[in-house]
């Protein structure tokens, strides 16, 4: 066997175990994935399981609303608008229920399609959002170097190896080099200032060495070849790009959930407290039935 054969199999065993590995590293993403579309489904039915209940009391409340202002329209305190008011409530309080049983069930369908197999009844019955563990802090100043364990960037590189490619000094060039968290765990500036106009950072030309073996190769292979490298270079680049873009955009948010959070409850507190004085106030004949009407509406959609 000549020695053009001998480097050819070699080539080709290469070839062949890095393929292999990218597979790996596939698959490991896939299951990373999966793992997170089951803890979103799973999030997904708790919250639609509370915005149930959240329906069937709203609905308890509007039929006892509907009771009372028919016992006010008895006594003339009311009008026959004030009681069909009273009833739209009631519908619509109706029409949500059963809307919310109906997403409870797909949600449940979900998961047990996701899971592949069904779902033990204890791990659903007592569970709420609230027994959810928060997250967890970031330390601050991250390296962005973690960003090559993840799985999608490591069947990418083991591509390029597999089109004979050697990234080893490319990684520089391709990888900035900054911190992904800042002093308080959230999103760096450096990160923010990654993907803003006029960003210098990926403006980098790909700087990889990849020898083709192309002894009496037919030219037409060694085009094939050409255009096989470039494509694992354009991917390479793409999924370290997209790594940083999920990284940024997920520290982002992050940076803004506590605040949220804090906002949202201020707005159900408030909500509340309106609802219930307009509620005394109807009561005694103060307020109208439609002051009442909005203030459960805006206290039902905070």
């Amino acid at each position: 066997m000549s020695w053009i054969s001998l480097a050819a199999c070699a080539a080709w065993k290469e070839q062949a175990l890095e393929n292999y590995f990218s597979l790996e590293e596939t698959r490991r993403s896939t299951q990373i994935s999966l793992v997170a579309e089951v803890a979103n489904a799973y999030l997904t039915l708790l919250a639609d399981r509370e915005h149930l209940q959240l329906a069937k009391d709203t609905l308890h409340s509007q039929q006892a609303s509907y009771q009372l202002t028919r016992q006010k329209l008895q006594a003339g305190a009311a009008t026959e608008l004030d009681l069909s008011d009273a009833d739209t409530t009631v519908q619509s309080a109706r029409v949500d229920v059963a809307g919310y049983t109906s997403q409870v069930a797909r949600d449940e369908n979900a998961l047990t399609l996701l899971v592949g197999a069904s779902i033990p009844p204890e791990l659903l019955q007592d569970a709420s959002l609230t027994q959810q563990s928060h997250l967890t802090d970031l330390p601050p100043g991250l390296p962005s170097e973690l960003l090559q364990r993840r799985p999608d960037v490591l069947a990418a590189e083991h591509d390029l190896k597999a089109a004979n490619a050697n990234i080893g000094a490319a990684r520089a060039r391709f990888f900035p080099s900054i911190s992904l968290t800042g002093s308080y765990g959230s999103a760096s500036s450096k990160l923010s200032d990654l993907f803003k106009g006029g960003s210098e950072m990926w403006s980098f030309g790909p700087s990889i060495n990849l020898p083709i073996f192309n002894a009496g190769s037919l030219s037409a292979n060694l085009d094939a070849a050409k255009v096989a490298r470039e494509i694992a270079v354009a991917r390479y680049e793409k999924s370290i790009q997209s790594a940083f873009r999920e990284v940024a955009d997920a520290l982002a948010q992050r940076g803004t959930l506590a605040e949220q959070l804090n906002a949202q409850q201020a707005l159900v507190r408030a909500s509340e407290k309106r609802y219930t004085l307009s509620q005394a106030r109807f009561r005694v004949g103060v307020d109208s039935y439609l002051t009442l009407l909005d203030a459960q509406r805006s206290y039902y959609s905070s």
